[in-house]
Formats: structure tokens, sequence, C-alpha cells
């Protein structure tokens, strides 16, 4: 197993039960998939960089796992077809 870093931003029209849904919806497709979540951190609601969808805030979400790369692969396919998530990004962390 190999330690990744998972960033994704929820949609700012979410309500707050909303988030925590979605935090726990994701988190429990990659506890399914065999991997191990070591820490999430939410950041909340921030100001985006730039404009995604002409969204001009986003909800942080890091999460930290240990997991294989068919955990992985899954979660990022299962998220980019949900309309909450505006971006995601996925990094292998190196030992």
């Amino acid at each position: 197993m190999r330690k990744y870093e998972i960033l994704y931003i929820l949609s700012p029209q979410l309500d707050e039960e909303s988030v925590k849904a979605a935090n726990e919806r994701f988190q429990k497709i990659l506890t399914d998939n065999g991997a191990e979540i070591t820490s999430v951190d939410e950041k909340g609601r921030r100001r985006l960089a730039y404009e995604i969808n002409d969204f001009k805030e986003g909800y942080y979400v890091i999460t930290k796992v240990n997991a294989n790369a068919a955990a992985v692969n899954e979660f990022d396919r299962r998220v980019k077809l949900t309309d909450d998530v505006i971006r995601t990004l996925v990094v292998r962390e190196d030992d």
C-alpha cells in the first residue's frame, strides 16, 4: 500500500449536511476498496484562486490515505461522476 493525498473541492452551493454526507460517501468508497484513511482535514469554505464553473468559492477537503492503486482509481472515477465536486487532485506521497 502506498500513501496518497487526495484534495477535492465541493460546490459552495451545498449546505453543511450535504457536505458532511458527501465526505462520508467518499470515505466509504475508499474504505470499501481496502484503503486506510489516516487523516481528514476539512479546510472549510475558501475563495478559489480562479473561477471554476462560475464558482468563486469552494469547500476544501484534504484526505490522507494508505491505499492500493485500484482503490484510488475507483475513488477518482466515482468522484468525477459527481456534480457536487468542482475539482479533485490525487497525489502519491514519496516514502
